[in-house]
């Protein structure tokens, strides 16, 4: 058989299940990675599993999102990260060393390789030919703790990329062109395996930009083949042993094709207030900028910040222009300081910030009232910025320093002679803030500050659901929406129970109350409900305050795998008719649950209106099980199959 990049791995992988698109699989995993947002319930669930070491080839944990330290928070979930990791066999990026996804790149990802990440841009490592995939924390403990990961087998989607981008064209106008055309929801079940001539001019930190903004498309990853382009890279990593060749087959069957010429593509941008609001920048005239900030697991490689130094060099921004630039590691930003160009971007007026995801994720650097952003980030969610008011743009680095300039968002063509900025042939290396764990794990004390607080747990499923409609909302909610992720909030990521009192506030600031009140009850979504972030508390938050079920149009992936994970259960309506007949304060019930979970199609009774909405529980058969047993940890503790 014919295998494309992704089928191979998988096929290498393969624990159980066929490589066929909507079978359930069971892959093996070789390498997980955490963040510190994310990574203190999976190691809470880890340590609830009671594994006495993990069981991956490699599992990196990162601190990188909560680096403010405005109170003991943030720093007492580094302390119980750094010691959790050393005990169990995992490695532990200190703050300063980078984000996750650039670092990552940079050390570990190995072409040929399975990697879970509990962070949805995890598929950035595809840029590596490596098979990535984000998802919740508790599928990242399991992983770690069995090294294995069900999920249902994806579409193969082959991008054909012809020509070669024109100067000043750059490889986030390539995504950003696939979101233009396919939408946010047109990845969801597919790995994107990028291919044709087009390709072998692309280096590995552009198709990293590429394969880490596939996320936004809702795809399960993005992968690129492992060739001379990512040997040279592993090189100048002082890594070429890591290097695996991986091609396509010839003549590999794709389930879907697209193709995309180069050399017509020109700079995007992606309006506000969703990364596929994509138009080109010859479209947008006078466009006044506030602040520009460039950075983010997208675009904060060497390359990119070399190109933005170069045409920053001699020129200082407009006078009303906030520049910020976050390097993405701290190879980065010590290969800058040591060839001079940092200076280029300090003069320039450009304020420096840590190596760390900081304003992507609200951290720090909110805008003005009312103002414009322009960002090399991936998302541009409403509010995400901090600042509600703000109108935040997607770009390139190039449209990010040209506008800089200007004052204005500006079209970086105009600037003139092409800037190259080639890769090193050797990238400076020191892995000093990275701590390997220990020997003997005995001898490690693991300490929890009092901000971290027990994960809820949830008892297994009863024969009968039932509850208020304690909010209705509409298309393309994210997970910034159900748990808002914003400076103020960022560190209380350990302590459920607080973060309770704002879920679902930017929809409904009377959510949690109503929670409460009624013990919970029943959330109604539109399309594409729970889209964006992997984060878990968007599932946790829910679970606490009681929520039984959530009734959508369509779910994005991985926080539908959060809901089953968690023991909600995520019903599509079969008739979308019925969304709009069903109300708040609706009193609905399910009877017979096991059956009908079982079954796959659930009829759910409104008592205020007398109706009955048929449900569709698109899940595996082993997610039943999860829904079933009350949670993934509840059922792998139940099983008993967990080797310490």
């Amino acid at each position: 058989m014919q295998f494309t990049v992704a089928q191979k791995i998988i096929s290498e992988h393969l624990v159980s299940g066929k490589i066929i698109s909507g079978e359930e699989i069971i892959i093996s995993i070789d390498q997980t990675l955490t963040q510190d947002a994310t990574g203190t319930m999976v190691y809470l669930q880890l340590e609830a599993l009671g594994v006495n070491k993990i069981k991956t080839k490699k599992s990196v944990a990162y601190i990188d999102h909560n680096t403010l330290q405005t109170g003991p928070e943030n720093a007492d979930d580094h302390l119980y990260i750094q010691t959790v990791a050393k005990k169990y066999g995992i490695y532990f990026s200190r703050p300063g060393n980078g984000i996750c996804h650039q670092v990552h790149l940079e050390r570990f990802a190995v072409p040929g390789e399975t990697l879970l990440g509990s962070d949805s841009h995890t598929p950035t490592a595809g840029g590596m030919g490596m098979l990535a995939i984000g998802a919740g924390g508790v599928d990242v403990a399991v992983a770690m703790a069995q090294g294995e990961y069900h999920f249902t087998m994806p579409k193969i989607v082959k991008v054909n990329l012809t020509g070669r981008l024109n100067p000043w064209v750059s490889a986030k106008d390539i995504i950003l062109e696939l979101l233009k055309r396919l939408t946010v929801k047109g990845g969801v079940g597919k790995i994107f395996e990028y291919a044709g001539e087009g390709v072998k001019s692309l280096s590995v930190p552009q198709r990293a930009t590429i394969t880490n903004m596939g996320a936004e498309l809702g795809a399960t990853s993005s992968i690129f083949p492992g060739d001379e382009i990512t040997f040279e890279f592993l090189k100048a990593q002082k890594r070429e042993k890591d290097y695996l060749e991986i091609q396509a087959d010839e003549g590999a069957i794709y389930d879907e094709e697209i193709e995309v010429d180069l050399s017509q593509l020109e700079p995007l941008v992606a309006c506000p207030h969703s990364p596929d609001k994509v138009v080109s920048i010859s479209s947008i005239k006078n466009i006044k900028v506030d602040q520009v900030i460039i950075g983010s697991c997208t675009n904060s490689s060497y390359s990119d910040l070399v190109k933005v130094a170069r045409i920053l060099e001699d020129k200082t921004i407009a006078e009303h222009i906030s520049l910020a630039i976050a390097p993405g590691s701290k190879q980065v930003l010590a290969m800058l300081a040591q060839n001079g160009t940092l200076a280029s971007l300090i003069m320039s007026g450009a304020r420096i910030l840590e190596c760390a995801c900081g304003p992507c994720i609200g951290m720090g650097q909110s805008p003005p009232t009312d103002s414009v952003s322009l960002r090399t980030f991936n998302r541009n969610f409403k509010g995400r910025s901090g600042t509600l008011s703000a109108k935040v743009y997607l770009v390139s680095p190039e449209v990010a320093a040209a506008s800089a300039i200007t004052g204005y968002l500006a079209d970086p063509r105009k600037l003139g002679v092409p800037i190259a900025a080639e890769g090193p042939k050797v990238f400076l290396r020191n892995d000093n803030l990275i701590v390997p764990p220990t020997e003997n794990p005995s001898e490690v004390e693991v300490i929890k500050g009092p901000n971290i607080k027990p994960f809820p747990m949830v008892k297994s499923l009863s024969p009968e659901v039932q509850g208020k409609v304690l909010t209705k909302v509409g298309d393309n909610i994210t997970t910034d929406h159900i748990m808002p992720s914003d400076a103020k909030l960022l560190p209380y990521r350990s302590n459920i129970p607080y973060l309770s009192n704002y879920c679902l506030t930017p929809c409904d600031k009377d959510f949690p109350k109503k929670a409460r009140e009624y013990r919970g009850g029943f959330i109604i979504g539109g399309t594409n409900y729970g889209q964006g972030s992997s984060r878990e508390h968007a599932a946790l938050v829910p679970l606490y305050l009681g929520i039984k079920a959530v009734l959508a149009k369509s779910f994005a992936r991985i926080h539908q795998a959060n809901l089953v994970n968690n023991g909600i259960i995520p019903l599509i309506f079969k008739n979308p008719e019925d969304y709009d007949n069903v109300k708040e304060m609706d009193e609905l019930l399910i009877k017979n649950t096991f059956f009908q979970v079982k079954r796959g199609i659930v009829k759910i009774k409104n008592l205020t209106k007398g109706k009955e909405y048929k449900m569709l529980l698109n899940i595996t058969a082993s997610q039943k099980k999860i829904i079933v047993q009350g949670g993934l940890l509840n059922l792998v503790k139940t099983k008993g199959n967990i080797k310490k």
